[in-house]
């Protein structure tokens, strides 16, 4: 069966996850005795809490990331491999680690950087996140360019003179659809939405406005940090949120991963992608079932399969023999 991997990404995490993986698993139990480059005690935090802590962003993102590698390790060891890859956000650093890219000693620190400049790339700025339901991806970049127009024309802008933001962040399935901005600026796009036909427009809990233009101070210290980072060779293709898919010739790596953070996700298209490659199953890798619900909503004939625990690599294993 050719599986694709796909990561999840930040949001998806919990205390605990991983503590069976430990227990049964020696390279898992490996990666979280040995991690190294992080400034925290990385497996009390995961697998301890408490919640506060993990949920702040650089936590969370080497805390996903190492459950990810060892996730993948195991699998790798069970002959569970695939023959391409993709991660949400965050989780396309798991990606590019599974594809040979990253290292393990690499990427956790690495993500810890991201997640920290992410951070501090709008402290102290009133934004927020909705999720926009029964709108498809026209329509919504139809009605955040009329919010700009709004905003310009009322004069609304920041501290620095600049525009006020609402803009698509993730399109995650067909139907749902975040964006991401100040405060004022999504609140006034969550009306044009429901005016053009919005199904409902829901508030995300999350600690910035991720995948929008006012992360480019976290896109530009990546950039200054993947001048001293090395890139490996990819043994299987991974896709790239940013694209939708895979990259062409001329198109970098790092280039790509300091646009990730600033531009839109493409994961509906990703997916789709995946499938046209020859996909015939996903393998959802980390906590939760949220990629799962997105793949079911874009290729509902598709069949995932969801491991955080060993019950669950006990399950993907017989499925799949």
């Amino acid at each position: 069966m050719k599986l694709g991997f796909i990561y999840a990404g930040q949001g998806a995490q919990k205390v605990g996850m991983g503590v069976d993986l430990y227990e049964k698993y020696p390279e898992f139990k490996e990666t979280f005795d040995n991690v190294k480059g992080v400034d925290f005690d990385l497996k009390k935090v995961c697998f301890e809490g408490p919640a506060e802590t993990l949920n702040e962003t650089q936590y969370t993102q080497p805390c996903m990331v190492a459950f990810a590698v060892g996730m993948t390790k195991i699998l790798k060891n069970l002959g569970v491999k695939p023959i391409c890859a993709a991660g949400l956000s965050l989780g396309e650093y798991s990606a590019l680690y599974a594809s040979g890219v990253f290292t393990e000693e690499q990427v956790i620190p690495l993500v810890q950087f991201r997640g920290n400049a992410m951070q501090h790339a709008v402290e102290g700025r009133d934004t927020k996140m909705i999720a926009v339901l029964g709108l498809d991806k026209d329509t919504v970049f139809a009605g955040c360019d009329k919010v700009k127009a709004e905003l310009e024309t009322k004069g609304m802008v920041d501290g620095q003179g600049k525009i006020l933001v609402a803009e698509p962040a993730n399109f995650n399935c067909p139907g749902q659809i975040t964006v991401s901005g100040d405060s004022a600026a999504v609140d006034m796009a969550a009306e044009v939405f429901k005016e053009m036909g919005a199904k409902r427009c829901l508030p995300v809990k999350v600690s910035g406005p991720f995948h929008t233009s006012l992360m480019e101070p976290a896109g530009n210290a990546l950039a200054e940090r993947f001048k001293s980072e090395s890139f490996g060779n990819m043994e299987f293709p991974v896709l790239f949120n940013c694209l939708g898919r895979e990259k062409k010739d001329g198109e970098e790596i790092p280039a790509l991963l300091e646009k990730q953070v600033q531009k839109s996700v493409y994961f509906d298209d990703t997916i789709k992608a995946m499938v046209d490659m020859g996909v015939e199953a996903f393998v959802e890798i980390g906590p939760g079932k949220t990629l799962t619900k997105f793949v079911q909503k874009t290729v509902s004939d598709i069949p995932v399969y969801g491991v955080e625990t060993v019950e669950d690599i006990e399950n993907l294993l017989e499925a799949i023999k």
